[in-house]
């Protein structure tokens, strides 16, 4: 019983006290044994290094991703300066602009960083959200890839722009993007009308993109067509050439407007014209499809499961330490039965899925941290067989993982009641609307579901469904991979997509069922493998009584 009190003396401090001074590492023992397990030798030099990184994420850049994702400071665009001069000036927050600056110099891609390391800051990075600089970070990754991948199409210009991508000029790093969609097409990449027009050793551009995501960037690979030819190709496009930044003359291209978007609203995504846009032919330019998929995209789609790990870790932790700070009806929302499961049961899914991305990102480094464009390879049958593994589990996790943490979000938003949309509150209404964006980044969930199914037809010669699953679901209970080799089998003797009935209807819907509960097998095989460990320590392992 409670009496009127016109000073209510009610205060968030405890809560907040606990939540802003969290560290992302430190304070998270089974994001600290999941590495430790599956980093393996690296992991003495790995912890000391996220030790050390990690302060800057949880204490200087949280807040800034907060303050820079407000609304009134989404970027927009100037088109001309005050001399009439066309510029197409990208303006931008401040607090962006520092986590650009402080995030990039942190070099992710230079030669001394490795695999794990990348990997791990970046997940905890992508617990802060999108914010304008994950997407980036994404897409240069990818531009540093395809560049690597073609050592022979390394002119001086190439080379100069993969050294300022991974080692920086003058304390400066550049960053890239990745421009593949058009008006006709988003992932339907054949249909491509941009032209590429040969000009001595390189190209120009002529035509439109439509879908074009960090147009700051200082280069973009980006998918066209040379002249004469049906065949696509990948090149690497400057937004301006050598001097002509500080001048703001753009290498031959307009960017028409910025895009409204419901999340990832820091990163500007554009649409533009290129009207003679120099740029550089990466890779053989009529293999640019596989290029593009299976190197770039594929790269950005491990980082859509990185991410979509790292928020369903911060929502399901935010969603624990409320649980225990907050009394509803005079207990704990914790200590109510409904939620406490709803709780327990966002830690489990965020650990499973963390889990997993670990298992993947080992295989990928296992197999030299490269990735195969398409499923031709002269290699032996076995290494085929693992690059083909890795191509699927890449795809299957992207399209599970980026549907599951919408709904984790969602679910963590609930446990706080009318504070979890209070966006100076709580940051995961930000995060829930840049989870929904991430769903549809590098192909949506049917467009990645009938690509599997594809893609396993294609490689029944070489490696059978039932094999196939053998292999992915190593560890799993025996009656479970034969349950889902069984319905593989069905499957492949009746294909789900070919009639438009209500049959084929079923059993698309069936085989979308099919995909997910593979997933969720390789899921819990990888976390019973790390083992228990909590989301939340401090100091020593924490966990209150209504979690045990």
């Amino acid at each position: 019983m409670s009496l009127p009190d016109r000073n209510n003396p009610y205060s968030f401090e405890a809560f907040l006290n606990q939540l802003h001074g969290f560290d992302f590492y430190a304070d998270d023992p089974f994001l600290q044994k999941v590495l430790k397990y599956f980093a393996t030798e690296e992991f003495v030099e790995l912890d000391r290094k996220l030790r050390e990184f990690s302060p800057r994420v949880s204490f200087r850049w949280r807040p800034l991703t907060d303050t820079g994702g407000n609304p009134r400071k989404l970027p927009y665009m100037e088109h001309y300066n005050a001399y009439n001069r066309r510029i197409d000036r990208i303006v931008r927050t401040a607090e962006t602009l520092q986590l650009e600056k402080e995030i990039f110099n942190e070099g992710l891609f230079s030669a001394k960083v490795t695999s794990w390391e990348r990997m791990a800051k970046r997940y905890l990075l992508h617990q802060l959200g999108e914010f304008g600089v994950m997407c980036p970070i994404a897409c240069t990754e990818g531009l540093v890839a395809l560049i690597k991948q073609f050592p022979e199409d390394h002119t001086p210009e190439v080379k100069a722009i993969l050294d300022h991508c991974t080692e920086g000029l003058n304390n400066e790093f550049g960053i890239g993007a990745q421009f593949v969609s058009e008006i006709q097409g988003g992932s339907d990449i054949p249909s491509n009308l941009l032209e590429a027009v040969p000009e001595g050793n390189c190209y120009r551009l002529y035509g439109t993109k439509f879908f074009t995501s960090a147009i700051h960037a200082d280069y973009a690979v980006v998918t066209a067509k040379v002249s004469g030819s049906e065949d696509v190709g990948t090149f690497v496009v400057p937004a301006w050439m050598p001097g002509d930044k500080e001048k703001e003359i753009r290498n031959n291209f307009r960017i028409n407007r910025i895009k409204w978007k419901m999340g990832t609203a820091e990163v500007p995504t554009a649409e533009l014209e290129y009207d003679g846009t120099l740029c550089y032919a990466v890779g053989p330019t009529n293999r640019g499809v596989a290029n593009a998929v299976g190197i770039v995209l594929t790269l950005s789609r491990i980082a859509v499961g990185i991410a979509s790990a790292a928020g369903m870790t911060r929502a399901a932790r935010e969603a624990q330490l409320y649980a225990e700070f907050r009394d509803v009806f005079g207990a704990k929302i914790g200590e109510w039965a409904l939620a406490n499961k709803q709780v327990r049961d966002l830690v489990q899914e965020a650990q499973r899925c963390l889990a997993g991305v670990c298992k993947i990102f080992a295989l990928f480094k296992e197999l030299g941290g490269r990735l195969q464009p398409g499923l031709a390879s002269d290699e032996p049958l076995e290494m085929r067989r693992r690059r083909f593994l890795l191509r699927e589990l890449i795809i299957i996790q992207k399209l599970v993982t980026a549907y599951d943490s919408v709904d984790i979000l969602r679910k963590a938003i609930s446990i706080f009641g009318g504070h979890g949309v209070i966006e100076d509150f709580c940051s995961l209404a930000r995060i829930f609307r840049d989870a929904v964006v991430n769903e549809l980044w590098e192909g949506p969930r049917n467009v990645l579901l009938m690509q599997v199914f594809r893609d396993m037809g294609r490689a029944a010669e070489f490696y059978s469904p039932d094999q196939f699953l053998d292999d992915l679901l190593s560890g799993a209970p025996q009656t479970e991979i034969a349950e889902l080799g069984r319905r593989a089998l069905e499957f492949a003797a009746k294909p789900p997509f070919q009639e438009l009935d209500k049959d084929s209807r079923r059993r698309a819907a069936a085989w979308e069922e099919f995909i997910v509960d593979v997933f969720r097998v390789y899921q819990e095989t990888a976390l019973r493998e790390v083992g228990p460990e909590p989301i939340i320590g401090s100091g020593k392992m924490r966990m209150p009584e209504i979690w045990r």
